[in-house]
């Protein structure tokens, strides 16, 4: 489906704010302290610091999620459930268990949910809960600092499309749309990000393919922060 170019800034930027980074200022619940965990193998862990907004006790509770498929654990933390009182803070220690030194980074997201009991209007129990869904960073020892990695990504056309090629060992992560240029509607990606050694696709109509030199995207540093837009050059 085609996006003006007119609507897809505000596709983009709406999207990054989602997908990147927790709206601190308006956010309830656990709250934690940045929207990204970054995990670097020198190191061997990290520490996240998760504030209680609400003015009742809550439980936090922690999860991993893996975005690869079949990937193994190489994350583990504590304490997985925690009591923290109205404005209290717990840390959370994220360990890592790699069995072999990192190649390129990996990518996982890590889910900070507080639970409170509550009263219904029967006076039963229920449980409620607000999540907070961040992306995770597991970073390779001795793997130089990268502040654009997006402009190591190499666009294609194919016969139906573009295909966009990581070949860095670094974790890409962009707004889903992107505008083929010159023109000013927008395609989407699969998704919001692309892992080193990794190859996407986006449909793009005929009449598009056919005059497709570059593409302009939106991306977002490591840290999660939105930065200006870049435009990519499409090989043919």
């Amino acid at each position: 489906m085609l996006i003006s170019f007119k609507s897809v800034l505000k596709t983009a930027a709406l999207s990054l704010l989602a997908w990147f980074s927790i709206p601190l200022s308006h956010a309830a619940g656990m709250v934690p302290q940045t929207p990204v965990l970054l995990v670097e193998e020198g190191m061997g862990e990290a520490v996240m610091n998760v504030r209680n907004t609400d003015a009742r006790p809550a439980l936090l509770h922690t999860t991993i999620e893996n975005v690869e498929e079949g990937d193994d654990v190489l994350l583990v933390f504590t304490p997985p459930i925690a009591r923290v009182e109205p404005g209290g803070i717990q840390q959370v220690r994220f360990i890592l268990q790699n069995r072999q030194p990192l190649k390129t980074e990996r990518l996982k997201r890590v889910i900070f949910e507080g639970i409170s009991p509550v009263s219904d209007a029967d006076g039963a129990q229920v449980t409620l809960g607000v999540r907070q869904n961040l992306p995770v960073i597991l970073r390779p020892a001795g793997l130089p600092v990268e502040r654009e990695p997006w402009k190591r990504l190499i666009w294609s056309m194919d016969a139906t499309g573009i295909q966009i090629v990581n070949p860095s060992p670094y974790v890409v992560r962009l707004a889903r749309a992107i505008v083929p240029l010159p023109g000013t509607r927008s395609v989407n990606l699969p998704r919001t990000y692309i892992l080193p050694g990794e190859r996407l696709h986006a449909d793009l109509p005929l009449h598009a393919s056919a005059q497709t030199m570059a593409v302009r995207i939106f991306p977002a540093t490591t840290y999660g922060f939105a930065v200006d837009h870049y435009d990519a050059p499409v090989a043919r």
